[in-house]
């Protein structure tokens, strides 16, 4: 089981990963659905200093919990597995996540424009 509430974004910067945990009470960068990010919105706060890429330049992905408690996350398919393990760490989440890999337009970064 994840404890109840524990979300976020991530993206993979260069090999590194850039975490955003959702806090309850932070209105910069929410979603529509007001209980998590979204990576457009808050890249400009916690993109890499020096950094010119915009927001979907990056792989990334998304941390949400499910209606039973499970970690769901929904990320690009550039991510792998020790990373998604890297991610749960820094979110303080021990469970074993459902992982969906999503490929579509909206998980596109720079690797998907190279392959055109």
């Amino acid at each position: 089981m994840c404890k109840e509430g524990i979300r976020g974004v991530f993206w993979l910067v260069e090999d590194e990963l850039v975490i955003a945990r959702y806090e309850e009470g932070i209105m910069e960068g929410l979603s529509k659905a007001g209980n998590n990010y979204n990576h457009e919105k808050l890249w400009e706060s916690v993109k890499p200093k020096g950094c010119n890429k915009k927001y979907n330049y990056y792989p990334r992905g998304r941390v949400e919990v499910s209606n039973k408690g499970k970690p769901l996350v929904y990320m690009s398919p550039y991510i792998d597995y020790e990373q998604v393990q890297a991610v749960m760490q820094a979110l303080g989440i021990n469970a074993e996540p459902i992982i969906h890999i999503d490929g579509s337009k909206h998980y596109r970064c720079h690797f998907d424009e190279e392959k055109n």
